[in-house]
């Protein structure tokens, strides 16, 4: 049975091994530890303010990620969006079980807006964000705090109703 739980220390080498695993392995994206410094900082680099880090757990085994980072003005940025690949799909459903998770905590904490940036050959997760509310927008028109990565070209923005 899949869990949603907030991050705790025990969870953090797993992280990092799921995280890099689909960046190197599934994507071939050139990304190390060494530029992601936040895996190995998660309480103070994403549970700041309004943000939080879920992960969502197969019998205490790590099979994914999403992490939101609190840019102010009642705003978040997703970050670390990651499920394993043998638990992918409609079926066991759990990147919505992570994405809902972290709206509920939006709503919960009065966010009005959130943002994420991404890659053009994450198709998948291109439409699932799309299929989920999000709207794409050009990079000129994010928030200017909003911590955009060197990789991304493809910008997505979610209004939260009250």
């Amino acid at each position: 049975m899949i869990q949603i739980a907030h991050y705790s220390e025990e969870h953090q080498q797993s992280i990092i091994d799921l995280i890099l695993g689909i960046q190197q392995n599934e994507f071939n994206i050139p990304i190390t530890l060494a530029d992601q410094p936040d895996l190995l900082t998660i309480p103070s680099f994403y549970c700041q303010n309004k943000g939080a880090f879920w992960v969502a757990l197969n019998d205490q085994q790590v099979v994914g990620t999403i992490a939101l980072i609190d840019i102010g003005d009642q705003m978040g940025a997703i970050r670390k969006m990651f499920v394993h690949q043998d638990f992918r799909g409609k079926e066991l459903g759990i990147a919505t079980l992570l994405l809902n998770a972290m709206l509920a905590h939006c709503r919960q904490h009065g966010l009005t807006a959130i943002y994420l940036g991404t890659l053009p050959r994450l198709q998948a997760a291109m439409r699932f964000y799309e299929k989920n509310g999000f709207v794409q927008l050009p990079k000129s028109t994010l928030p200017p705090q909003f911590p955009a990565m060197t990789l991304d070209t493809v910008f997505y923005e979610y209004k939260i109703a009250g």
